[in-house]
């Protein structure tokens, strides 16, 4: 065990996305945690190409009959000695299983009990059914997103699945546990992704109360209304992404385009975006992808280019870092944050569903023979 939760056993209900994502989060950081996934999903034997669901990487796997009373009886005894549990069902699933909080934290009252969900825990929209993109649309997080006169462009699933689901939650985790630790009581955590994609909000909502931000999609400083923070095509059909807010670094950028000495309009005169960004564009088509690399090599103009997902490991910073890394064949980002003290590990490849059923529940306290009696009563396989 390594990294700054080494110590910290939490019991993740197998789920799809942000509660996964929580998982690899905490899990990478070092917590030990049992995975319980369906027990008619388990594999026997063991696949032995490495499992590609990369979210479920640094857990042990217990493949568990939920609607099995003993598949039941077992998860609660594992809660006896839990941090915490997680879980990303519908409100009311959990309860109707015989796993709600109530009974949870009965049985360990210092119990943090984490709930993903799309809507919450309540609502008028609760019990809907729904994904990313309906999440942040309601939360108002789409709406800004895409250029002046075009729809709204969803951003994959990372606003919130991501950004506004799994990382709250893992956070909201901690600084529950955090809690319990200090005054022995534990709580539930309820992760709403659209509650999340509204927070990650609060900047765009920051510019509007200042005045500074316009409700017209794509007219504003950062949603590539500006010339100055945009992606431009280059000759070979790459691109560069330009930031350039700074009056400094868009000076540096007006110089390594070629533009220095001209009369320029003012950076932050809004209505000559248009026509700057149109300028920009021209000569970004002049050159190639590389050419621009090596002319913003080592310079502050704030220019970067636009790497696809099998390019972005290879990128000399990254490789520099070890910001991505290879487990079982399989490259994939690497921990993040680093600890410099406790430093974080990818401690196994995502497991087969029950792969570890003996060695983790052992691990947790359950003897041998039990695990035996639960193996032939169906209750785990």
């Amino acid at each position: 065990m390594s990294g700054p939760l080494a110590g910290l056993r939490l019991i993740e209900l197998a789920g799809l996305g942000p509660s996964p994502f929580a998982g690899m989060m905490l899990a990478d950081a070092g917590a030990d945690i049992i995975r319980i996934d369906r027990s008619d999903r388990a594999t026997y034997p063991p696949r032995q190409e490495p499992h590609v669901d990369l979210m479920n990487r640094g857990r042990r796997s217990v493949a568990v009959d939920l609607k099995h009373a003993g598949g039941v009886a077992l998860v609660l005894r594992l809660i006896e000695s839990a941090d915490g549990l997680m879980e990303g069902f519908r409100p009311g699933v959990a309860e109707r299983l015989g796993l709600g909080p109530d009974i949870c934290l009965a049985i360990n009252p210092k119990l943090v009990y984490g709930r993903m969900t799309g809507w919450g825990q309540t609502g008028p929209m609760a019990q809907a059914a729904g994904h990313d993109i309906d999440y942040i649309a309601l939360a108002g997080a789409l709406e800004p997103i895409g250029r002046a006169g075009e729809k709204p462009l969803p951003p994959l699933n990372l606003v919130g699945d991501f950004g506004g689901g799994g990382m709250l939650l893992a956070f909201g985790m901690l600084a529950a546990i955090l809690s319990a630790q200090q005054t022995g009581k534990g709580q539930v955590v309820d992760a709403a992704m659209v509650d999340g994609a509204a927070s990650l909000m609060t900047m765009t909502y920051t510019l509007r109360a200042a005045g500074i931000w316009n409700d017209q999609r794509g007219t504003n400083l950062l949603d590539t209304g500006a010339h100055f923070y945009e992606v431009y095509e280059t000759a070979d059909g790459g691109y560069i992404g330009v930031g350039a807010i700074e009056p400094q670094f868009y000076s540096e950028l007006i110089g390594l385009l070629g533009l220095s000495g001209e009369d320029l309009p003012g950076q932050m005169d809004r209505d000559t975006w248009p026509s700057m960004k149109e300028r920009f564009a021209s000569i970004f088509a002049t050159k190639t992808r590389a050419e621009w690399v090596t002319i913003f090599e080592g310079s502050d103009a704030c220019a970067a280019p636009v790497l696809s997902l099998a390019e972005a490991h290879l990128h000399p910073h990254n490789v520099h870092r070890n910001t991505f890394t290879e487990v079982a064949g399989v490259v994939q980002p690497a921990p993040s944050p680093r600890f410099e003290g406790t430093p974080g590990a990818i401690r196994r490849p995502p497991p087969n569903p029950g792969q570890h059923g003996d060695e983790a529940l052992d691990d947790w306290g359950v003897d041998a023979g039990d695990i035996t009696k639960l193996r032939e009563s169906g209750a785990i396989r």
